[in-house]
């Protein structure tokens, strides 16, 4: 993604994101290319703050000898209630334990990931228990880094939205979906400013 192209579309057609673009200064993405673990990361992740998720995350990368992220059979060769011991949900761990099968399996195929449209590509992700549309945006905005995403559900994002147009209220989908039009092609850039309106820095 051509970040300045992006800032420069995103002023153009809506001078307050060009207030926020001087507020916050040019994002970064990063494309990760392990996609099984992003999706694991993703999931611990999922519904808890930042500094509680990086902890848990960083007991279950422990679980492991190696320097390396785990590969699905080594996730799979770990007790459930191992799992469970270093803080994640007795969900969680299913849903690492069922995307690790999963993936074992090739069930889930990003092979041809560049070829495919993100539509399509959250429909292979949300084949895996507990990976709904939410982490199927964050995979497609902050692992594949795709332009355009826009996570309707994500509460900061309707928040970010609610300060935006200064409302009283949070935003239907419908609100934000016609507004973020303006912001197309760039959409995944505007989400960014949208979260740095809640809370700062976004930590993913």
């Amino acid at each position: 993604m051509n970040i300045q192209k992006a800032l420069t579309d995103l002023r153009k057609s809506d001078p307050r994101m060009g207030i926020l673009i001087d507020e916050f200064g040019s994002p970064e993405f990063n494309p990760i290319d392990n996609y099984y673990e992003s999706l694991v990361r993703s999931i611990v992740y999922q519904q808890l703050s930042g500094k509680a998720a990086a902890t848990i995350y960083g007991r279950f990368k422990a679980l492991f000898n190696s320097k390396s992220f785990p590969n699905p059979n080594e996730v799979m060769a770990i007790p459930h209630e191992t799992l469970r011991s270093v803080g994640l949900s007795n969900q969680k761990a299913t849903y690492i334990l069922d995307l690790s099968d999963k993936w074992e399996k090739e069930e889930i195929d990003l092979s041809n990931v560049d070829e495919i449209s993100d539509e399509e590509i959250s429909v292979e992700l949300i084949k895996v228990k507990g990976i709904g549309q939410w982490t199927a945006d964050m995979f497609l905005m902050f692992t594949l880094v795709r332009p355009d995403v826009f996570p309707l559900g994500d509460l900061g994002i309707q928040k970010g939205f609610m300060g935006l147009n200064k409302m009283d209220r949070l935003p239907n989908p419908k609100e934000m979906e016609t507004e973020a039009e303006q912001w197309r092609p760039y959409r995944t850039v505007a989400a960014w400013y949208l979260w740095k309106i809640v809370d700062g820095p976004f930590e993913w």
